[in-house]
């Protein structure tokens, strides 16, 4: 069973029905208690950052979290879920994050410089389809087209210390990660429940790493 953590801060039914639909076994659990016993564990999110760290930890979940995480189980972070993994987040001050992969979570700039691939002033938040540039072939990505689009929401972004756990980045006046790949942990900047095909194909591959 794919255990999808249930903190109050997330649309969890649309990413229980995708798996659902995929014929994987996923329940929206509560229960901290239920890690233990389950194959894969998602952590989705949305919102804002010091307000579901705080949930998280009202309802019990970061050290059984960070325990099975430990123990090599895979885990995939979604969105809000990806900024939860950092050192810590910039969003409305600064916030102290699981430290499971060291870096910031920043806000985009809507006066960066233009590049070629941004012309025009960005608008925060950046929200619909965009596409991956695949840096690594993370197990979670596999079958997927070059430069796959993917559906986005999020005014920040996570800024890796250590380069190497990008797995693939993303272009909006900045080139920014957009998915984390280290041993056993993923995680995506984009909603895959909201990315028709590519995202089934994405959550089929991490079904098949929690068997």
């Amino acid at each position: 069973m794919i255990a999808i953590i249930d903190s109050g801060i997330a649309n969890l039914r649309s990413v229980e029905k995708a798996l659902l639909r995929l014929g994987a076994e996923a329940a929206v659990i509560d229960d901290p208690r239920r890690l233990r016993d389950a194959a894969g564990i998602i952590l989705p999110g949305v919102g804002a950052f010091a307000d579901g760290i705080a949930k998280l930890q009202s309802h019990g979940f970061i050290e059984p979290l960070r325990r099975e995480i430990e123990r090599g189980k895979p885990t995939l972070g979604i969105c809000l879920g990806l900024h939860f993994l950092f050192s810590e987040s910039e969003e409305f001050g600064l916030h102290k994050g699981l430290e499971l992969i060291r870096g910031r979570v920043v806000r985009f700039r809507d006066d960066a410089p233009e590049t070629d691939a941004a012309r025009t002033r960005r608008k925060i938040p950046h929200m619909g389809w965009n596409r991956l540039r695949i840096e690594r072939p993370a197990p979670i990505l596999a079958g997927l087209p070059d430069e796959p689009y993917f559906y986005f929401v999020h005014s920040y972004y996570v800024v890796p210390t250590d380069p190497d756990v990008t797995a693939a980045t993303t272009e909006y006046g900045t080139r920014f990660t957009s998915v984390i790949w280290r041993g056993n942990l993923f995680a995506t900047q984009f909603h895959p429940e909201k990315s028709q095909g590519a995202g089934l194909t994405l959550l089929k591959n991490f079904a098949a790493l929690a068997r």
